[in-house]
């Protein structure tokens, strides 16, 4: 199972955003895209996950076009997405934020203990590490097949964000995150390969895995410096001058 976006170019008004953008994200796995505000990052979420129309190329989940297809129909197949902001029902208590994506949701208060004290706060009172992990346990408990989420760990305690990470790592599903700066705990996982397509002013410079990404920043100004990547289907891409 795959979700991958094909020459997918995105416009706001008079603005492209994405300029014929290719990335294939596998399952089971943790794929990265990574980049600066700015970069096309969050836009490529939300092509994928169909919250935004492209005005050009493909969306294609299971070697199927989906680009047609609208955002409530993809959650309906079992895709979920995480967004930066506004991810959780603020006026609802944080149990029954999780009592709308489960019943039991004990696995949820596994997941991450620290919200048990808080089921009968209001999630708008939370602190914004608190909400994302709130939202995250919303998304682990729908056992979707694709979760799309943008910088999960925002907000997030070092320990918290390794914990974060970890729980999406082990997901028996098609993981998509968005961060502008790769993980640490993302560069070499023991029997696991976490891809990453790093995004550049709405374009793709470099597609390749994690450990490679962590190799050339030793020698660099930053990831994505280098002069070629190789992604999960094998294909190079150069940078782009300047």
């Amino acid at each position: 199972m795959s979700i991958a976006l094909h020459h997918a170019r995105v416009r706001y008004g008079p603005l492209e955003a994405l300029h014929g953008v290719t990335l294939v994200a596998p399952a089971p796995g943790l794929t990265v895209l990574l980049g600066r505000n700015g970069s096309g990052r969050t836009t490529a979420l939300r092509a994928l996950a169909g919250t935004v129309p492209l005005s050009g190329g493909a969306v294609v989940w299971d070697g199927a076009a989906v680009t047609r297809m609208p955002a409530y129909e993809r959650a309906r197949r079992g895709l979920c997405l995480v967004p930066e902001r506004r991810a959780v029902f603020g006026s609802l208590t944080v149990r029954e934020n999780l009592e709308l994506s489960a019943g039991d949701f004990a696995a949820a208060l596994d997941a991450y203990p620290q919200l048990e004290p808080l089921l009968s706060r209001r999630a708008g009172t939370l602190s914004g590490g608190e909400q994302r992990m709130l939202a995250l346990s919303r998304a682990l408990l729908a056992r979707a097949r694709v979760v799309l989420v943008d910088e999960p760990a925002q907000g997030m305690s070092p320990t918290v964000a390794a914990r974060t990470y970890e729980l999406l790592g082990g997901l028996d599903a098609c993981v998509v995150v968005a961060e502008q700066r790769l993980p640490p705990g993302l560069r070499e996982r023991a029997g696991r390969t976490t891809y990453v397509h790093e995004l550049r002013r709405g374009a793709v410079v470099f597609s390749g895995e994690a450990a490679e990404v962590a190799r050339r920043a030793v020698g660099t100004a930053g990831p994505g410096a280098g002069r070629t990547g190789r992604g999960p289907s094998g294909g190079r891409r150069p940078n782009p001058p300047g």
